[in-house]
């Protein structure tokens, strides 16, 4: 015998038998067999030792006056699930045993009982009982590692997720900085996107796609010729078909980057058109991307709101009323709506706050 065995307590077993001469000799085999040995002499006795202790094994007998063994299994492993359940039965009560096992029990030794049956009997129960823990053990293990291990996945990916946008966002920077009309452009769209995105209830993890969606929506603006992209007057048809490039520009650039999911095709659509009128692949309604569709109209309210080389600025208000010609038509009515929200919003928390510096 080992150290640990010696050290392990012995296996706790409850016989329950209204027949005191038979309990009496069952506590007494096993006993001697090393097990710690308690004894009931009704069913509901052995209801209440359960629920004040724990044991391995229960002795049960199927006929016993009031609550039978038939009754008590269920309620039994309700008290504890990892309770292995031995049935006691008369001959004429195999039935009833039978219907034990049904619920939960896991087998049966009729009466008289041979005591070499009732050890190997006993030894099969505990096994399996072992069984059953181990196996529970084993699977707890296995979803906490299951999870451990996608926290580990996600983390890695939230850091190169975080990486890549950021070297994303320097190439963007270094791409505005050639043009003086585009100087804050994708970081102004990349916060408007996100509050329109909020004000129309999307989750978290949507909100701040849209938002790296926003702040990206015009890196393929890189592989456009700098004549064309400066360009003060209006665009050749040539010259036009050429800065429609971007768009497939950006979303390759992107493409294998898997981990920004629906990021590419945002920049992919925001040119395009609630009516099918837009590029590059003339997607209508709610076939558009819905951060596609939100990136496309905030572009177009910052292009009214800021100076650009071929028209004034316009203030908010002006620029909602401009773009709201454009429902149904080029914008979504339902994000249309949410910008106008938006801008609004925007203009009450400027009105406060200049509230508050004329207090101070």
């Amino acid at each position: 015998m080992t150290a640990e065995e010696l050290l392990e307590p012995p296996v706790r077993v409850l016989v329950v038998d209204d027949e005191v001469s038979l309990r009496n000799a069952l506590a007494r085999f096993l006993s001697n067999q090393g097990f710690s040995v308690t004894v009931a002499t009704s069913g509901p006795e052995a209801l209440e030792k359960l629920r004040e202790s724990s044991y391995s094994l229960m002795l049960l007998d199927v006929r016993m006056p009031g609550i039978s063994g038939l009754d008590v299994v269920p309620e039994a492993l309700d008290a504890d699930p990892d309770l292995a359940i031995l049935m006691l039965s008369a001959l004429t009560d195999a039935t009833s045993a039978a219907i034990c096992m049904q619920r939960g029990a896991l087998d049966y030794l009729t009466k008289p009982i041979e005591l070499n049956d009732l050890r190997e009997a006993i030894d099969r129960a505990l096994r399996h009982r072992d069984t059953q823990l181990q196996s529970r053990e084993i699977s707890a293990w296995l979803k906490e590692e299951v999870q451990r291990r996608t926290a580990e996945v996600k983390r890695e990916r939230d850091k190169q997720q975080q990486l890549t946008v950021a070297t994303l966002e320097a190439l963007v920077n270094a791409l505005e900085a050639k043009s003086s009309w585009l100087s804050g452009h994708s970081a102004r769209v990349a916060a408007l996107s996100a509050t329109i995105a909020a004000h129309l209830e999307l989750s978290d993890d949507d909100v701040e796609y849209v938002r790296m969606g926003g702040r990206l929506h015009d890196l393929g603006m890189i592989g456009i010729r700098e004549s064309v992209l400066n360009k003060v007057g209006n665009l050749t048809k040539d010259e036009f078909e050429h800065i429609k490039q971007h768009v497939l520009i950006g979303s390759q650039i992107l493409a294998p980057l898997q981990h920004l999911g629906p990021i590419v095709s945002f920049l992919r659509g925001h040119h395009e058109c609630w009516d099918g009128s837009g590029y590059p692949d003339g997607l209508s309604g709610e076939d558009i991307p819905l951060g596609a569709r939100i990136i496309g109209a905030t572009e177009i309210y910052d292009a009214l709101t800021t100076p650009r080389p071929y028209q004034e600025k316009l203030a908010p208000e002006e620029a909602v009323k401009r773009i709201r010609q454009l429902q149904g038509k080029v914008l979504d009515p339902v994000v249309m709506d949410a910008l106008a929200e938006a801008v609004e919003a925007r203009r009450a928390l400027i009105f406060i706050n200049e509230d508050d510096r004329s207090i101070e």
